[in-house]
């Protein structure tokens, strides 16, 4: 067990999701731009157009400021904020995974060497040495995808790991190929937004009409592909999160994620026939818009791994559901089928509150409360799903009215992860809920 990070109002769940949609942008441009990067290099040479090396020169230079710059401390903020939050799951990934990320890192290096050196060797080494130069920094950029896909994909789907504790069965599963290939697909719409926005600091007119053609061709071809990709990938999910997704993802969330995407396609295909569009603001607008479709994309991939955030392994609020024999991990659930109540086996649990009574029950509760509903709920008045809300939505007029409702999570209520207690717990919890009705 570990503390509880609890982040009032906005949950931590939902500071994990802020700067993981952020750490997107540049990860996945800088997964693709050097592909675009390294086929307009080499088109400027064989053509001898040597007006479209200014475009790849400012394009390298946004990677190098954007993506290993902010992309950076953003991927710093999603390991100190994932480890805060739900330490227990990134314990769990760490312990299966830990070569998975050291060998992910080691391509991370060759991408950081990769962009300064590739920058500053421009007219300092051979041509031929230089596009060499790119296309080792744009395999190593989409190395990187290529495993933490696969970690991220066991997120949704872990296949037989359960059963045996393997890194690949759990690597491979049957979500990795159609993930991969989905977002493979979708970084190259990315590059061709960024690639059309940076047309407009090239100062060359043949050279900018010239990008803006091969980046609008790009990114309409990826997001034409993107739709049978993700056909491919949704039946490629568990039946759970099948279930979960007809059960949570709303027609507004949808409409969310799609219509992004359709105004993008559109903007591409239009970009063909006009300039107008391609100006500073309307790039960077676009540039927005894909950000809210990838925002609503992303809310969900995490609904789907609802109520887990490792399925079958560890809920969304860190309690571990299952044992795993082959890991030696004996879980929380056994623990309290024992006897034993979630509060005494919380090692940072007050000692006053180990046991509980009349006079310390309400503080018990809402101790459970943070230990069981925080992830994903503000206990403020307002907030994230507050529970107070909840709680007077769902119409409890009693401490046992509560207490059945309890009962019914992960049943009923499968989202959710089931309440883990015994019996005094179940009522210090159930009490606690009721206390918000009146606001105390």
């Amino acid at each position: 067990m570990y503390p509880i990070f609890y982040f009032p109002y906005i949950t931590s769940g939902w500071i994990i999701a802020i700067l993981a949609v952020l750490h997107i942008l540049p990860s996945h441009l800088v997964t693709s731009a050097m592909w675009f990067n390294v086929y307009i290099e080499w088109k400027a040479y064989k053509e001898k157009r040597e007006e479209l090396l200014e475009f790849v020169k400012k394009f390298t230079l946004l990677l190098l400021v954007f993506s290993y710059v902010f992309g950076s401390l953003s991927g710093v903020g999603i390991w100190f904020s994932t480890m805060a939050s739900s330490p227990r799951a990134i314990s769990s990934l760490i312990h299966n995974y830990v070569w998975g990320w050291a060998t992910e890192w080691v391509f991370f290096i060759i991408e950081v060497l990769g962009v300064f050196t590739y920058y500053f060797t421009f007219d300092k080494v051979d041509r031929k040495t230089h596009l060499i130069i790119g296309l080792i920094f744009a395999i190593g950029a989409w190395t990187t995808m290529v495993i933490i896909v696969g970690i991220l994909s066991f997120m949704i789907s872990t296949g037989k790991w359960i059963e045996n504790g393997s890194f690949f069965y759990g690597f491979f599963n049957r979500n990795y190929f159609p993930h991969l290939i989905l977002r493979t697909i979708f970084m190259f719409s990315i590059t061709a937004l960024y690639a059309i926005f940076i047309s407009n600091f090239v100062k060359n007119e043949s050279a900018k009409k010239e990008v803006i053609r091969k980046a609008s061709i790009l990114g309409a071809l990826s997001l034409v592909l993107f739709f049978p990709a993700l056909f491919i990938y949704l039946n490629s999910i568990p039946s759970h999160s099948k279930e979960i997704y007809n059960l949570l993802v709303t027609p507004g969330l949808k409409i969310g994620f799609i219509l992004p995407i359709i105004l993008v396609l559109v903007y591409f295909i239009l970009n063909l026939f006009t300039n107008f569009l391609t100006k500073t603001v309307p790039s960077l607008l676009m540039i927005i818009i894909i950000f809210l479709g990838i925002f609503a994309g992303e809310r969900v991939r995490e609904i789907l791994r609802k109520p887990y955030v490792i399925p079958d392994y560890v809920y969304s609020n860190g309690i571990i559901s299952q044992d795993h024999k082959a890991k030696g991990v004996i879980s929380d659930v056994t623990k309290v089928s024992e006897g034993r109540g979630i509060l005494e086996i919380f090692a940072f649990t007050p000692p006053e509150l180990r046991n509980i009574n009349e006079d310390n029950i309400l503080k018990a509760g809402k101790l459970l409360a943070i230990i069981q509903c925080s992830s994903c709920h503000s206990l403020e008045e307002s907030g994230v799903r507050p529970l107070k809300h909840h709680v007077e939505k769902m119409g409890f007029d009693s401490v046992e009215a509560a207490m059945e409702f309890l009962d019914l999570m992960g049943e009923m209520y499968v989202y959710m992860p089931p309440f883990l207690g015994n019996e005094m717990e179940k009522k210090a919890l159930a009490t606690y809920l009721i206390s918000l009705k009146g606001g105390k």
